[in-house]
């Protein structure tokens, strides 16, 4: 990751976000996630984009992105069954508990309401409030830094728990 942020497209990052980058390819490999050594087009959500899933599987998860935009990185997680994680969620720091809670990515239910499911639709209850949110702008974190980013990963060891293999005596 060091080599492929020194390329001439990334002078677009700044250093404190090169090092939040580096930080969180160590950290999310610990937990078994790697980008696949290739940081591709971002699309719409910016010119670049670090996507991570589970190594050595097929079916390939997708945990994390970084999105790098001109001047800043975008932190995306990808969490399922929130209320799963309530009790873990409404005792977060602020900076994480507000994805789940601010107004960004609010459903407008633009798709069929026939569609009871849908399933571009997060919902869920935080602090006995219900939520619904769309799974296309859903938990977000702007302007993640050094600062944050073991509660980074201690949220993702709370979706994605380490599964230790099991040993034969």
């Amino acid at each position: 990751m060091k080599t492929i942020l020194k390329e001439e497209r990334f002078h677009i990052i700044s250093e404190e976000n090169k090092a939040f980058i580096l930080a969180f390819n160590d950290e999310i490999t610990k937990l078994g996630y790697d980008f696949g050594g290739n940081i591709g087009s971002g699309f719409c959500w910016g010119p670049y984009m670090i996507i991570y899933s589970k190594s050595g599987v097929k079916n390939k998860q997708v945990a994390a992105r970084i999105y790098i935009r001109e001047y800043s990185i975008v932190l995306r997680l990808f969490l399922n069954k929130i209320d799963n994680h309530r009790e873990y969620i409404e005792n977060s720091k602020d900076f994480i508990k507000s994805a789940f809670i601010n107004d960004y990515g609010t459903c407008n239910h633009c798709r069929n309401e026939k569609e009871v499911l849908c399933k571009f639709r997060k919902s869920y209850t935080l602090d006995n409030r219900f939520i619904e949110k769309c799974n296309g702008l859903t938990f977000e974190f702007w302007e993640p830094n050094l600062d944050k980013l073991s509660d980074y990963i201690s949220l993702l060891k709370e979706f994605y728990p380490v599964r230790r293999a099991l040993t034969l005596s």
